[in-house]
């Protein structure tokens, strides 16, 4: 290993020291966000500051499937488009998200518009900053459900006394980004459910009432690359990255830190998931990734091996990422580029 990437971990892990230390002491936890293992094939779901990272336009789907051993499904799903604006250095999008729980189909949607600006703060870092404005919506199929007094030994009644809550919650919400880059880094913070809107499908009143809302969400994340030429005759290109991914929503912490290879058209990453000694993190999952890549489309797939006590209780989760991206017209001038993962 040399001296240059000796240093530039060792710069990066003191800065991400630094954000953990910060934003580790936050709240209380009632519900959390679903996560993607693939943070940076999902964007415009990790920040509203990529949306428009492009010299073009995309469109992207991600699929997740949680723990598909036990019974129900835990499956996320996502769809994105964003466009680059270079004469206003500005970036729009729109993101579509459902995660599914549950053997009574627990949903949360959520639809909404992203909009990013970037520019110069330094002759070599830029900033983009971002919003998101989203309408975000809870339903659940309470007949779907099978509660206690409705099991018998002549078998499942057909109602039960449970009072039914109501079938869907709607409202929106407001989530805000910003994230400062080099040629060789990238820092950056994003903060989602800012306007905390009312999740629950019952009506609590009182001291109870808190356990409504959803929680503010902090994510911190960074990383750096390390790139090198391609050979005269073949024009392989190969590079090394470096990623983190820090999340705090309520007592619940958990972080992601590893590295991607890539040399063209393949790219591979593994990465860690947890936080050990911390009671809401400990320690969660090993992260393993392929990916296909050529000149507008990308292909990855993860599993999350578990190393916490689910470990062959649960099935781990999969993970699938599409991401197609072109260039309709000529574009002036490229914008900068982030130099972060594409998975």
């Amino acid at each position: 290993m040399t001296m240059q990437v000796k240093y530039r971990i060792r710069e990066i892990w003191r800065i991400t020291v630094l954000f953990l230390f910060f934003y580790i002491m936050h709240g209380e936890l009632r519900a959390q966000d679903p996560q993607f293992s693939q943070f940076y094939a999902n964007p415009l779901y990790l920040a509203p500051s990529f949306a428009g990272l492009t010299d073009g336009s995309r469109i992207g789907a991600n699929y997740r499937n949680q723990w598909p051993q036990l019974p129900g499904k835990f499956v996320t799903y996502t769809f994105s488009y964003d466009h680059w604006f270079d004469q206003y250095n500005s970036g729009a999008g729109i993101l579509f998200m459902q995660d599914m729980a549950g053997s009574g189909n627990l949903r949360t949607t959520n639809v909404g518009f992203q909009y990013s600006y970037d520019f110069s703060i330094h002759p070599d870092w830029h900033m983009r900053p971002g919003v998101h404005f989203f309408y975000t919506e809870r339903a659940i199929d309470f007949d779907k459900l099978i509660f206690g007094d409705q099991i018998s030994p002549g078998g499942d009644r057909p109602t039960t006394i449970e009072i039914p809550p109501l079938s869907r919650r709607g409202g929106v919400d407001f989530s805000t980004s910003a994230m400062v880059y080099s040629q060789d880094y990238w820092f950056g913070l994003a903060v989602d459910h800012l306007l905390r809107p009312n999740h629950s499908l019952y009506e609590f009143d009182g001291p109870d009432a808190e356990n409504a809302y959803i929680p503010i969400k902090y994510s911190v994340f960074g990383g750096t690359k390390f790139a090198r030429g391609g050979r005269v005759r073949t024009r392989l290109e190969e590079s090394v990255q470096l990623a983190f991914l820090y999340r705090q929503q309520g007592p619940f912490n958990q972080l992601d830190i590893g590295m991607y290879w890539y040399r063209s058209p393949i790219v591979v990453g593994a990465w860690y998931r947890g936080l050990p000694g911390i009671s809401s993190g400990g320690q969660d999952a090993i992260i393993f990734l392929v990916g296909y890549k050529i000149d507008q489309f990308n292909i990855g797939y993860s599993f999350d091996f578990p190393v916490s006590r689910l470990l062959g209780s649960t099935g781990g989760a999969h993970e699938i990422s599409l991401t197609y991206s072109w260039t309709s017209i000529r574009v002036p001038r490229k914008p900068r580029m982030v130099p972060c993962p594409e998975f």
